[in-house]
């Protein structure tokens, strides 16, 4: 069997399910950063904490995109990091306040564990071992200013730590080399694709709280179910036909050019998804809470923004492919955009009746226009049958 064929076999393990649903109970908390303070300063210190806490998942995803997560030594390492990161979960709703040396020491362990493991499963490996070492330097630095950030007094001096923090764990990567790092296609699109399925599952996970919070009317109902509206349109998509045309764009790639564009669909473009989503999902809460009342600045804007940033993920997604910019997508991100001032002036209930409008009116159009693209989507899913 050849190595290509060695790679695209290399299936999800349940203790890669397991680690992200740790992950995306901590993107979930980011919700709670929102309610307890739904202003700007909320809105930036909360997509601060979601960008840390991406760029954590992204290095485990990479690392066990090439590990053999089944040995007991990684088990052991894996299990300590996720217990690290559950601390961190715990803490995010004070990452600012009084929780910031807690979630710092515990993101540090889980970076640590991550380097630590990484660097033992590749010391056979001198490319790939070299290339880890690389990460080093801007894995820690970036790691310990989190852990500084929680020492600081005052919120403006942890937010420059943490932009700081996160300027240099994603600028990193770019700048370095990319030799030496492998690529699995398979793994690596079946493991972003589940993430964002359980995020946009606890999206929903979200909408059922809140209305079971308050009285079930019709008017909680009906936003309820305009918010499940939204949601599958969130699932559609991505799992459409997204996940098979990217497999193919990776495994008709090899070496650098084939990470570089992992790196940079998925490590990358991959956040404002899920970034979309979180938003999305604190809008739903307040909603909710208010159907009938119009929605203050910033849950307005993250009921429209945060689909709207969801889409721009796909616009600047296929500007990386094909140098192209589309049109349905587009259009569709700015008349979410737009949407923003008309939802601070209509009810809560009539603001998420015109977002879910849009995505009716994009898979409607995708649904027309995008039929042969997405039947051989469906036909790269189904195996070849046998000569």
């Amino acid at each position: 069997m050849s190595e290509q064929a060695s790679e695209l076999e290399h299936r999800i393990t349940p203790l890669e399910l397991f680690l992200d649903l740790v992950f995306v109970f901590a993107f979930t908390q980011v919700t709670t950063v929102f309610v307890a303070d739904p202003t700007w300063r909320g809105l930036a210190h909360g997509l601060l904490i979601l960008a840390a806490l991406w760029w954590t998942w992204a290095s485990y995803a990479w690392l066990t995109n090439t590990v053999d997560a089944g040995h007991d030594a990684v088990l052991a390492a894996v299990l300590v990091a996720m217990t690290g990161m559950f601390v961190a979960a715990l803490a995010v709703p004070d990452v600012f306040g009084a929780h910031g040396v807690l979630f710092g020491a515990a993101f540090l362990l889980v970076a640590v564990m991550h380097l630590a493991l990484t660097a033992l499963a590749t010391r056979g490996e001198p490319d790939f071992f070299g290339a880890v070492r690389r990460i080093v330097p801007t894995s820690l630095i970036g790691a310990m200013l989190i852990l500084a950030a929680g020492f600081v007094d005052g919120t403006s001096g942890k937010s420059v730590l943490f932009l700081l923090a996160i300027a240099v764990g994603y600028l990193g990567p770019l700048v370095l080399r990319t030799e030496g790092w492998r690529v699995a296609p398979e793994h690596f699109v079946e493991r972003h694709g589940l993430i964002v399925l359980i995020a946009i599952g606890e999206s929903l996970f979200a909408t059922g709280l809140g209305a079971r919070s308050t009285d079930l009317g019709a008017g909680v109902v009906t936003a309820a179910v305009l918010g499940l509206v939204v949601a599958t349109s969130f699932w559609l998509a991505y799992f459409d036909f997204f996940p098979a045309r990217l497999l193919q764009l990776l495994v008709t790639r090899s070496g650098t050019a084939q990470v570089a564009l992992a790196r940079d669909v998925y490590s990358y473009i991959h956040l404002p998804m899920v970034a979309g989503i979180v938003l999305f999902a604190f809008a739903m809460e307040v909603t909710l809470a208010h159907v009938g009342e119009e929605l203050a600045t910033v849950p307005a804007f993250a009921l429209c923004i945060g689909p709207a940033l969801y889409l721009s993920a796909y616009v600047a997604l296929r500007l990386r492919i094909s140098r192209t910019l589309g049109r349905g997508r587009v259009i569709a991100a700015l008349v979410c955009v737009a949407l923003f001032p008309v939802a601070l002036a209509v009810p809560a209930l009539v603001a998420l009746a015109l977002v879910a409008a849009v995505w009716v009116a994009l898979h409607t159009y995708e649904i027309i226009w995008w039929r042969e693209a997405r039947a051989e989507a469906r036909a790269l899913r189904v195996p070849a049958s046998p000569a």
